[in-house]
């Protein structure tokens, strides 16, 4: 049986939980309200850079499972926060291991619209555009909307 939303713009969100990530997953879904087009609102995770007392340790499978559960409730309370339980458009969440960048440039290969926030949680306060956003707008495969907070 084919998708229901076969054919229809896909258009790839970075939500990290800031203000300015909800702010582009609003935007991303009243782009994809004018389209019929379907929204995924996308997180990463990854290790922390310091994971044990004496360094950088591999983590325990479980410590895996959790970072990686953890991602997908902030994922889902930020979306459901953002839009509502009930969007107007369809809005899948998924969560990938890797860092932001990675993660969004991967998924919008195919993509008709990466929309990322200006500022993500990271980083100086003072930045125009953050490391993410930058990166993203220099090396995605389909264009890319970056969503100033408070505009």
């Amino acid at each position: 049986m084919a998708d229901q939303h076969e054919g229809a713009d896909r258009i790839v969100v970075g939500v990290d939980g800031s203000e300015s990530s909800k702010q582009a997953l609003r935007w991303a879904v009243r782009q994809a309200e004018l389209t019929r087009g379907v929204v995924e609102a996308l997180t990463a995770w990854d290790f922390p850079h310091f994971h044990g007392a004496l360094g950088w340790l591999p983590p325990s499978s479980g410590d895996e499972a959790a970072l990686e559960a953890r991602a997908r409730d902030e994922l889902k309370e930020s979306v459901e926060q953002t839009v509502g339980a009930q969007p107007p458009v369809t809005v899948r969440t998924e969560v990938h291991y890797g860092t932001p960048a990675s993660v969004l440039l991967r998924a919008a290969r195919d993509a008709s619209l990466l929309v990322v926030g200006s500022r993500g949680l990271g980083g100086f306060a003072g930045l125009l555009l953050g490391s993410v956003a930058q990166h993203c707008a220099q090396h995605a495969a389909c264009p890319v909307v970056v969503v100033r907070h408070g505009q």
